[in-house]
């Protein structure tokens, strides 16, 4: 049987055979601009170039999100956004599309209110690949990864500027998928980009971690992707998606509000896919 994580595989094995420097992963959050924009706005992602999805669960207190992605949170939260809508719109964009990986962000708040192997459950009836919580350290949620890794679901951890080699190594045992670097100091969309240490960084996780290496939390452009790209696995870019579709949405007529959203995100995507498409893939997953 095949499972989401075998999904994921296949996506970053697609990258390497079409000689691509690394997978494009876009992250939304589920609900903004709108809930009913939420499933276009991920197809039109997807043929814009992204190769995973992210997609942010709305919660009201997060601790690593910056300014941007809080207000779509927020947005989305007041339209009625939770978790279990969240699933919801993972398994309607499932109808259109088997191949693409999904991968849930957020915080354990609303799993936790759920019930792990209850979200579990759902997330795989929903067609969910991966779940990132921020707030789960690996040593402390064994039984939450087991869980996921039964489903056929990868955990997929953070690790950051701070992280120690030895908890590198210890998250490099527990992680399916992908791993996240975040490449700053700070919350998403914040700081500048120092793109050799996070080639240096990059080059330390693989000592140690096996699968695909994420960067993100400060890519605000093609040409930062396309830096990016050189070092890493995958780009992973949120905040400055959620602007162009802030700016789209303010400028458009009452009515005419998700298509604006929808075109300006897969109008920007395209362009930091095809900047990806220009560098040379040279360093390949340890």
């Amino acid at each position: 049987m095949t499972t989401s994580i075998d999904r994921i595989a296949a996506a970053f094995a697609r990258t390497a055979g079409s000689g691509r420097a690394a997978a494009l992963i876009p992250y939304i959050a589920a609900g903004d601009p709108s809930p009913a924009a939420t499933v276009p706005l991920m197809h039109a992602l997807v043929e814009a170039g992204a190769d995973v999805l992210e997609l942010g669960v709305p919660f009201s207190d997060p601790m690593a999100d910056g300014p941007v992605i809080q207000r779509a949170a927020d947005r989305a939260i007041a339209q009625g956004v939770g978790l279990a809508r969240v699933l919801e719109l993972v398994a309607e964009f499932r109808r259109r599309d088997a191949d693409t990986p999904v991968v849930l962000m957020g915080y354990a708040n609303p799993i936790e209110r759920m019930g792990q192997a209850e979200f579990v459950r759902r997330a795989r009836e929903a067609g969910v690949d991966g779940v990132l919580v921020v707030d789960y350290p690996p040593e402390e949620v064994v039984e939450f990864a087991a869980l996921l890794d039964e489903a056929g679901i990868a955990p997929i951890f953070l690790l950051a500027p701070t992280t120690t080699e030895a908890r590198i190594e210890a998250v490099g045992k527990v992680a399916r998928g992908y791993v996240y670097y975040v490449s700053l100091k700070g919350v998403t969309g914040a700081g500048s980009l120092d793109t050799d240490d996070v080639a240096r960084r990059v080059a330390l996780i693989r000592k140690h971690v096996r699968i695909p290496v994420g960067v993100g939390f400060g890519i605000r452009d093609a040409e930062s992707a396309a830096r990016v790209a050189r070092a890493a696995d995958a780009v992973v870019i949120g905040s400055k998606l959620i602007e162009t579709m802030e700016q789209a949405v303010a400028q458009a007529p009452e009515g005419r509000r998700t298509e604006a959203a929808v075109a300006a995100a897969g109008g920007w995507l395209r362009t930091v896919r095809q900047a990806l498409d220009q560098v040379k893939r040279e360093n390949a997953p340890a």
